[in-house]
Formats: C-alpha cells, structure tokens, sequence
C-alpha cells in the first residue's frame, strides 16, 4: 500500500525521490492543448462546455498526483507511453509536488467557480491564463514555474532540476548568446511589424475556394 501512496521513485544515484522529466513535458503538452482549445472555445463560441469537462479533468488529474501518486496519473501515464523509447531525465520530486500542489489550488477554485456555481468573471480567466502560461513554460521549455517559487517556502536545496538549472555552472558555448543574436531577433520583431503595416489589408483577404469544393 505504501508503494502506491507515494510521490515520486526512488532511483539508484539519486538521494531523494525523483521524477521522469520527459512524461511530465509530454502530459502537460496534452493538457495545454485540451486547455487551450477549451478557451478558444469560449473565446470564439461563448460556449463554457468544453472547459467545465477539461476543468475536472485537470482537477481529477492534478489530485491523483499529489494525493495518491503520479505514476497513476491518466496524462502522465499517457506521457509515459509517448516517450516511453526516450532515456528518463530524471528531476527531484519535492519542488514537483509544490508546484503540483499550486496546480491543484487553482484547479479547485476554478472547479468550484465555474463548475460548482457555474460562472465566470476576471477570476476565472485569470487563473486560466496562469494555468497556460504554466503548462506552456513546462512543456516548451522544460522549465516549471511552479518550482521557482519552491526556495521561498523550504530551506533545504531545491536538486536536480530539469537541465541542471539548480548548479551553478558556465554554460557551454553553444548555449550561449551575444548582441548580434538579440539584433537578429529584434530585426526579426521589426520584419513583422513592417509586414503588418505594409501587407495588413492583403492577408485580412479571405481566400478563395481554389477547387471550387464548397460548391
């Protein structure tokens, strides 16, 4: 029974809990678009159907990973089948549980709003655009804003965190940037406002049926 409540593995090399970095970029993926797509949703339609179902999915799957145990996560397990060929990179799983547990305050708030009271207000949408941002952050980028504020709450040393973010280390230099690469990207920021401005009104067309199929 111990096995099955507890939070994260425990793995030869590693002194505390761990967990598989990869499955968790790959869950929040799937979780990001369902988000997602719900918004749009609303956003296009007015219709909050979609995201009250994918409001108590994210809740349902947020607490089996902090409550029971993220091995028996639905998306983690699906995750886990995606990248099931790729080498594990493992993370530690104290400063994962925190910021799983920030996950699961805003999910029931969201819950209990949305579902519970069925309404909507600047709350609602806001904790949506956080729980984007988040799920964006982790699986674009593999960093977990969740984690960040992990240090401000407990003492002990956050460890093995997702690119080894946590030791202190020079970056190697194909990891590194200089004023040309920011000259580059802001050059690149000004190609597209220049296209908008001078190009706007062509790319507002609507195109038009090229085979003629809607006929």
């Amino acid at each position: 029974m111990s096995r099955v409540f507890q939070f994260g593995e425990d793995v030869d090399g590693f002194n505390i809990r761990v967990l598989n970095e990869r499955e968790i970029r790959a869950a929040a993926g799937i979780l990001f678009l369902m988000m997602l797509i719900s918004i749009l949703t609303v956003i296009m339609k007015g219709d909050f159907t979609l995201l009250k179902y994918a409001g108590v999915i994210f809740l349902t799957d947020i607490s089996v990973r902090v409550f029971i145990n993220p091995k028996y996560a639905p998306t983690l397990i699906l995750g886990r089948w995606i990248v099931r060929n790729q080498v594990p990179e493992y993370v530690g799983a104290p400063q994962k549980k925190f910021a799983w547990i920030i996950g699961f305050v805003l999910a029931v708030t969201m819950f209990g709003l949305l579902v519970l009271v069925n309404s909507y207000s600047p709350i609602t949408g806001l904790i949506c655009f956080v729980c984007l941002i988040f799920l964006f952050f982790e699986t674009s980028f593999g960093i977990c804003l969740g984690c960040k504020f992990y240090p401000l709450f407990f003492k002990d040393k956050v460890q093995y965190c997702p690119g080894e973010v946590c030791e202190v280390k020079d970056r190697h230099e194909i990891q590194k940037t200089n004023w040309l690469h920011l000259m580059i990207v802001m050059i690149f920021i000004l190609f597209i406002v220049v296209l908008s401005v001078f190009w706007g009104d062509f790319f507002s067309l609507k195109p038009f049926d090229l085979f003629g199929l809607e006929k």
